[in-house]
């Protein structure tokens, strides 16, 4: 279905055709009429999908007929970390550039002299506000924003906003929101956390599901089955054998990412970290040295492997299993970005993530080649995902010898991610 078939002004259409927008992905041809329509709409749909335009297309339709107030804010966009909140505030302008809608993006980790374009921008009045829960809250408490004649309140990447521990937030903003508010939330997964929340916010949500996609055949998904002692040898002798470039390993744990990147470093590999404990300047500088060719490997937990475009990566290494198969199509998603398409994944998997490993296969609806390991790295354990599962069944996540229930309690709070913005005037 073609833009031009929606009832959109004439405006936004200009802009979509000099950015070369005709067709419309699933997600947008799904949710773009509802959101016209006025509905709330709860929207499954992975980054890649066009989600961004799927709703920034809808709101800044409906602000530019100039029927809103002029000097108030009347869309807010939450999202769970500044980079994203970044590429949101980029797509809102291309989109916009033929309108008359202003936008400010409002997240931390910045100085003064951005928190006072920020507060500038929400007291003059912006059309849009993209914002991280916590920064806003930040400015709320200040009393630079009144949020009482919003009229768009979306939520991207809701998901992640509740992994880390933005619920409480995400409510006390809600709050200070008109009752006549259109609800628009997007979420990569849909757990019960995810529909707890819309049924406290939303009006009768229309239901958007797009089937999560699969990798990109021009991957070449490969995998070690091992001993959890072998995976840094195995990722030794790799590096040894392939000079690394343009490399990310995730892994599930911020500790062992730090411990996992020292080691790197002390076997001369040129390396750096990406995790929650960084402060926010750190952050952007590791990514801009990424993206720039001067580090070679990035370390990180799943914080970049959603809603961050990196191109050109030659490789991604699982250097444990993600926590579920939607997570794993999302970090070897970051590969395969480049001209010809092609990318390399590479899973180091120990003898409790079998079972993990095989969801992940039957997830797929294919097996993933085992690369046997070279004999002087020792025996390895056969792959019998089947027994492994079994043994997870006895001990059970919830009886009181296991770890798994007390672990599957906490809540992964992560570093609230802000950033630097500055107002787009009217």
């Amino acid at each position: 279905m073609r833009f031009d078939e929606l009832n959109l002004e004439d405006s936004v259409l200009d802009g979509l055709y000099a950015m070369n927008f005709q067709e419309m992905t699933p997600v947008q041809e799904m949710s773009i009429p509802p959101i016209l329509e006025g509905k709330d709409i709860i929207a499954c749909a992975q980054t890649g999908t066009g989600k961004t335009a799927a709703y920034v297309l809808p709101v800044i339709n409906e602000l530019s007929k100039g029927i809103y107030p002029e000097n108030a804010i009347n869309a807010v966009i939450m999202a769970p970390t500044r980079e994203l909140a970044q590429q949101i505030d980029q797509q809102v302008e291309g989109f916009s550039y033929y309108l008359p809608v202003s936008a400010v993006a409002v997240y931390g980790g910045t100085d003064g002299i951005a928190y006072a374009q920020q507060e500038r921008g929400m007291l003059m009045g912006a059309d849009i506000v993209i914002a991280t829960p916590g920064r806003l809250i930040a400015h709320m408490n200040m009393g630079s924003v009144d949020l009482s004649q919003v009229s768009f309140f979306i939520l991207d990447e809701a998901d992640r906003m509740l992994d880390m521990g933005f619920y409480d937030d995400i409510l006390q903003i809600y709050k200070k929101l008109s009752r006549k508010c259109q609800i628009i939330m997007f979420s990569a997964t849909m757990p019960a956390k995810i529909r707890t929340l819309a049924s406290s916010i939303m009006k009768n949500p229309q239901e958007v599901e797009i089937a999560i996609s699969k990798p990109p055949e021009s991957i070449m998904q490969t995998a070690y089955i091992c001993y959890e002692a072998q995976k840094m040898r195995i990722l030794e002798k790799h590096f040894k054998e392939s000079n690394p470039k343009r490399v990310i390993i995730f892994s599930s744990s911020k500790q062992k990412v730090k411990e996992l990147a020292s080691a790197l470093k002390r076997k001369n590999i040129n390396v750096a970290d990406m995790h929650s404990d960084l402060e926010q300047n750190n952050r952007e500088q590791v990514m801009k040295d990424f993206r720039n060719g001067h580090i070679d490997v990035l370390v990180a937990t799943d914080v970049v492997s959603r809603g961050i475009d990196i191109n050109d990566i030659s490789i991604v290494i699982n250097y444990d299993i993600p926590k579920d198969p939607e997570d794993y199509v999302h970090r070897i998603g970051r590969t395969a970005r480049g001209t010809d398409g092609s990318g390399l994944a590479i899973t180091l998997v120990s003898e409790k993530e079998q079972s993990n490993f095989k969801a992940i296969e039957t997830f797929l609806g294919k097996e993933i080649y085992k690369i046997p390991i070279d004999p002087s790295l020792g025996e390895t354990p056969p792959y019998e995902p089947e027994k492994y599962k079994q043994s997870k069944k006895r001990f059970g996540k919830k009886g009181k010898g296991g770890k798994g229930g007390k672990e599957n309690n906490k809540q992964q709070k992560g570093k609230r991610a802000f950033k630097k913005p500055e107002a787009r005037q009217k």
